[in-house]
């Protein structure tokens, strides 16, 4: 899906409720879109961690206007879904394949010079 909005008004569809109610939750995904905006923002947090830390942010459940609680997990694994063919990546999926940069263990490099 191209726009948050989207993944909003189909969370609508598929929970009830208005829109809305679900878009805070759907530009959280996206907002990696500011600092990379291509398709591989989605390599931060649309992945089965993504998913689990969008829970811890905004809570076990959404309570819509009408009283009705729904899942953040579930609009999380829709929105992940709608973007990714149907799958939940984990983040072995993600970065399995991502080569070793020396940059990477720089830290490790000086942590172990100064005897840590």
């Amino acid at each position: 899906m191209a726009h948050p909005y989207h993944h909003a008004v189909s969370s609508a569809r598929t929970f009830g409720g208005q829109p809305e109610e679900y878009l805070p939750i759907h530009n959280w995904f996206d907002q990696t879109k500011a600092h990379l905006p291509d398709v591989r923002h989605r390599a931060l947090l649309h992945s089965s961690f993504g998913i689990f830390l969008c829970e811890q942010v905004f809570g076990a459940t959404l309570t819509l206007a009408t009283g009705r609680q729904v899942p953040v997990r579930l609009i999380g694994e829709q929105h992940v879904r709608e973007d990714m063919g149907g799958e939940i990546p984990t983040v072995q999926d993600w970065l399995g394949d991502l080569p070793l940069r020396p940059w990477m263990t720089r830290g490790a490099a000086r942590l172990s010079e100064e005897g840590t």
